[in-house]
């Protein structure tokens, strides 16, 4: 074995290079300079009480879309395509229906709300209930002769 066929066991880890751009702006997370920055040494109690009455918060922050509108239900969507395979003529389609035909799955104890949507083709008439249908897949449904209640 010669020198340059050593080969190294690990891999070298190179160390994170912080401050260049990105999230890490100002301090790149290693905190302030001086008394901040000291182990053990802390602001003095007064000056910690004035800091907490700052308010903290102001707009939204930078993960807005995760903080507003949360708690909002999104629908589960299911195709035409689907329902005409998984459906008969003349039965009735909802979230229970769809639940028992294993086109969706219960959510936290719960039917989810769902929306119809036009892809693929009705091949038979069906009556839909409880659901809220997009544009394409009203006129695709009208067209065979089904209906939405």
């Amino acid at each position: 074995m010669q020198l340059h066929e050593v080969v190294p066991f690990y891999a070298p880890v190179a160390a994170k290079r912080i401050g260049r751009g990105g999230k890490r702006g100002k301090t790149s997370g290693k905190g302030g300079k001086g008394q901040t920055a000291r182990a053990g040494a802390r602001p003095r109690p007064e000056m910690r009480d004035f800091i907490k009455k700052l308010p903290k918060l102001r707009g939204h922050g930078v993960n807005r879309a995760r903080g507003v509108n949360n708690e909002r239900k999104l629908s589960e969507v299911v195709n035409l395509s689907a329902l005409s395979a998984a459906f008969k003529a003349g039965e009735i389609v909802d979230p229970k229906n769809l639940v028992a035909k294993g086109l969706l799955e219960v959510r936290a104890g719960k039917t989810p709300m769902v929306k119809i949507l036009g892809t693929g083709t009705l091949e038979h008439k069906l009556t839909f209930k409880k659901v809220t249908v997009s544009a394409t897949a009203k006129t695709k449904i009208e067209a065979v002769g089904g209906e939405i209640l």
